[in-house]
This record gives structure tokens, C-alpha cells and sequence, in this order.
């Protein structure tokens, strides 16, 4: 059987097509364009593939209320032309499958559960530290959806003593984007993070704000793994200066043996390797046959 996977992102649309095992059979990427012509290539890719339905794991703020009028739509977002654009409805309307839909990072959570790092747990994080920070949550055996959906990329942190940048985020300066975000590093230092391999002091505070976050997800959420990805953290070095730091910062308060004793088993990378978005995708499609 042959489902689709769409990764849609503000600045490429990956899609894919592979099995219930997650296997991927073939895969194309698009730039993102206007809707009706990015729209175009995407249906066109799939046509004739005798794919059985569509998981898209989608950039937002996007509208995951079946109940909702606009249900399926990407909402209120900064990529022009792009608000208020009902993408499920688009796919559905072309392609007559069913259509899974949730966000970019909670389909690459649930890549990494169903295949991946977090295979076989009931709840687990997955982070993305790149141009923007966003967090998938995956929790008692679901993924996590509210009022809207999880934005933990935005929560707001307490400066480093020595950090003297007000924050890049319009919203909220001092949320994790904004602190620690790869914009945020170039704004701060004039450089681009991956010229500043070597600056000790760059990753010291990137590690602290990251830290920071974990710590406040661990004590709010639980999760059974954490899974940290995303440019900022192909500096491999700050695997173990976030785990460190994280431990600093509980202080032994939560006294479990993942964070005291084996906390590289916990904080880790993605086991799916660049694929956790689509991959999750395909299960999103896998998911809504029922």
C-alpha cells in the first residue's frame, strides 16, 4: 500500500511516497511559491501513483479543529500569500483520499515514535533549533493539540547574566526563538552560527537558552525522550553542553535515572536522520485510512 507524505515547509515542499512501514519510495522537492502554482506541481507529482491517502505535516500557525470551520487551513502566518489557505481542502479536492494533517514538528514527533529514537513510548519532544524554533509534542500516546497547537518555540526564558541582545522575535524578544534561533545568533555576533564553530562563548550561551527550554518541558510535560535537531544543532558539541547544563539546572529535582545517570540516552538526535518530517507525514496519511 502507498501513501503519500507531504513536508511543507515556507521554503521547499518535500513530498514523498512510501509504504505503512515508512519505507520511502520515491521522493521530489518544490520551492515554495504562490498556493496555486506550488499546489500545481505537488498534485501533479502524485497523480497516477495509486497513493491510498496524504499525511501533510505543515509550517503554520495552522487550524487543527476538525471541528472548525477552518479546519485544515493554514492560518495568520508571515508567508505571503499563504494566509488563510486551505490546504487539506486543496489535496482532498484533487487527489479524493483521505487527508491527515497536524504541524511540521508534531509530524516529525510521531516519524520519530512510530520509526524512530522514541519508538515504542508514550510521550516524547522533538525540537528544531533553525531559522525558527518549533517543538512537536507527543504525550500519552497522542499527539498534543489544545486550543490551538503547541508553540514552544515561543516560551519565554530568563536572560543570561552576561547576554546583553534585547531578542530577535517581533512578538515576544526573549521567547527560545528569539534567544536562540539561528538569526538570533547571527543578529548577536555578526555572524553566521556556522562561522562561530570555534567561539567557545557563542555555544556556552546557545547552550544555556536551549537548556533553559528543556528544563521547563521536562517539568511541564514529562516527556520519555527528547529529540533535538535542526540546523543550529549540527554543532554536534552542544549535545553535551545542553545535557550538562540541563542537569545543572533541575539540580536533581527530578530524580530519575534518564536525567541523573544515563541523560545522553535522553537527549538525543533524531534516530530518522533528516527524515523524521516526512516520514511522520507518511504516518499522518497512514493514519487518516482509519
Amino acid at each position: 500500500m502507498l501513501i503519500g507524505g507531504i513536508e511543507a515547509g515556507g521554503t521547499k515542499m518535500v513530498c514523498a511516497v512510501g509504504d505503512e512501514n515508512g519505507v520511502i519510495q520515491d521522493r521530489v522537492s518544490f520551492p515554495t511559491r504562490q498556493p496555486e502554482e506550488t499546489f500545481a506541481d505537488m498534485v501533479a507529482y502524485y497523480k497516477g501513483k495509486d497513493i491510498k491517502a496524504l499525511g501533510i505535516g505543515c509550517f503554520g500557525p495552522v487550524d487543527l479543529d476538525r471541528k472548525s470551520k477552518t479546519y485544515g487551513y493554514i492560518t495568520k502566518t508571515p508567508k505571503a500569500g499563504w494566509s488563510n489557505c486551505n490546504i487539506v481542502g486543496a489535496f482532498e479536492e484533487a487527489l479524493g483520499v483521505p487527508v491527515g494533517f497536524d504541524t511540521d514538528v508534531n509530524g516529525a514527533v510521531l516519524g520519530e515514535v512510530t520509526w524512530g529514537a522514541a519508538k515504542g513510548l508514550d510521550s516524547a519532544i522533538y525540537i528544531t533549533i533553525g531559522t525558527g524554533v518549533g517543538v512537536g509534542v507527543y504525550v500519552n500516546g497522542g499527539l498534543l493539540h489544545g486550543l490551538v497547537h503547541p508553540e514552544g518555540g515561543h516560551i519565554l526564558l530568563m536572560k543570561h547574566p552576561k547576554d546583553t541582545y534585547e531578542g530577535k522575535c517581533p512578538f515576544h524578544k526573549t521567547c527560545m526563538e528569539g534567544l536562540a534561533a539561528g538569526p538570533s545568533i547571527e543578529a548577536r555576533w555578526g555572524k553566521k552560527a556556522a562561522e562561530l564553530a570555534d567561539r567557545a562563548e557563542v555555544w556556552e550561551l546557545e547552550a544555556y537558552y536551549i537548556a533553559q527550554a528543556i528544563t521547563d518541558y521536562i517539568l511541564t510535560y514529562s516527556p520519555q525522550k527528547i529529540i533535538l535537531w535542526g540546523g543550529v544543532m549540527h554543532q554536534e558539541k552542544l549535545f553535551g553542553m545542553v545535557r550538562k547544563e540541563v542537569q545543572r539546572l533541575l539540580n536533581g529535582y527530578v530524580a530519575h535515572e534518564m536525567i541523573t545517570e544515563r541523560i545522553d540516552e535522553y537527549i538525543v538526535p533524531p534516530a530518522l536522520g533528516e527524515d523524521p518530517g516526512i516520514k511522520g507525514a507518511i504516518k499522518l496519511g497512514l493514519d487518516a485510512l482509519g
